[in-house]
């Protein structure tokens, strides 16, 4: 038993929280034959078989899920003895935050710097994506914490909202003229984030309100892109308030008033239900101070 290292247990854990060693694996930035190499010492060491193969994937035994439970709470008050020690603003590791362009933006450099100012030697991970994208990794443990557009209804998932932007729509001066007096756009291209964004099922509900549903909605994925194409006179789109200081400055973009609503949208702070790292649950409750700094 004095052979068993303290990472083989927190392998195990990995494991059964996210259901796959590949998973585990990326959670743990180690590869999948280690974390394999690992299970199998520990079953060595303690003679009992942890996992059964079921198809394709490997499923916990009776004995193996009864170790998991009684592991679990020592793993978690271990964790927070050694996060509450002298020791915390020198703790290391890997924290992985996932966000969308529109936080990112407005919030990460401000997040960023408050934990690494806390957590110097804590390295961050972060993966700007979709929020479709960002809810598929979170839940599969490929993310840590995630700023993302809710709303947020998953059981498998703590969310908390934290904020509301709000949008508007806009265009250049000179498509602004010409939409005096169009209460739907005429034949202005319209401009949204792409399919899959909460946004662009907003915009198709506003358009389905209005009896305007056979209108034709160009997309881009890229925020910050999308922005520019609106600025170089290529239609309208419902855009970020927050981020368009400079071309609101320089006159590149102007407010327009259609009779189609822009809805703010909503942001929240999500981890896994399960998570218990006291590190990670530092970073989330940051998340909130940064939104009401």
């Amino acid at each position: 038993m004095s052979r068993i290292a303290l990472y083989h247990l927190e392998t195990l854990l990995w494991i059964a929280r996210l259901g796959t060693f590949g998973a585990a694996a990326e959670r743990l930035n180690t590869t999948q034959p280690s974390v394999s190499a690992r299970i199998r010492e520990l079953e060595e060491q303690i003679g009992i078989k942890l996992f059964r193969k079921e198809g394709r994937r490997m499923a916990l035994t009776v004995k193996g899920r009864l170790l998991v439970q009684q592991c679990e709470p020592l793993w978690s008050e271990l964790q927070a003895t050694l996060m509450s020690a002298e020791a915390y603003s020198s703790a290391s590791g890997i924290v992985k935050i996932g966000c969308g362009e529109i936080a990112a933006s407005l919030w990460l450099p401000a997040l960023t710097k408050a934990i690494k100012h806390a957590l110097p030697n804590l390295t961050l991970e972060i993966d700007v994506d979709l929020t479709i994208s960002l809810h598929q990794k979170i839940e599969a443990g490929l993310l840590d914490v995630a700023l993302v557009v809710g709303p947020v209804d998953t059981p498998l998932l703590i969310a908390n909202r934290i904020a509301a932007i709000e949008m508007g729509w806009y265009a250049t001066e000179e498509i602004s003229r010409r939409l005096d007096g169009e209460a739907d756009f005429g034949e202005i291209p319209l401009w949204s984030l792409s399919r899959p964004s909460h946004q662009y099922q907003l915009i198709v509900e506003s358009l389905r309100n209005a009896k305007l549903s056979s209108r034709i909605i160009n997309t881009c994925n890229n925020v910050r892109t999308l922005i520019d194409i609106v600025a170089s006179g290529a239609g309208v789109g419902v855009l970020p308030s927050r981020m368009l200081k400079s071309q609101l400055d320089r006159g590149q973009l102007v407010p327009i008033s259609p009779r189609l609503p822009a809805y703010p949208i909503e942001f929240f702070a999500v981890m896994r239900r399960m998570e218990n790292e006291p590190i990670v649950l530092d970073v989330f409750r940051r998340l909130q101070a940064i939104w009401d700094a």
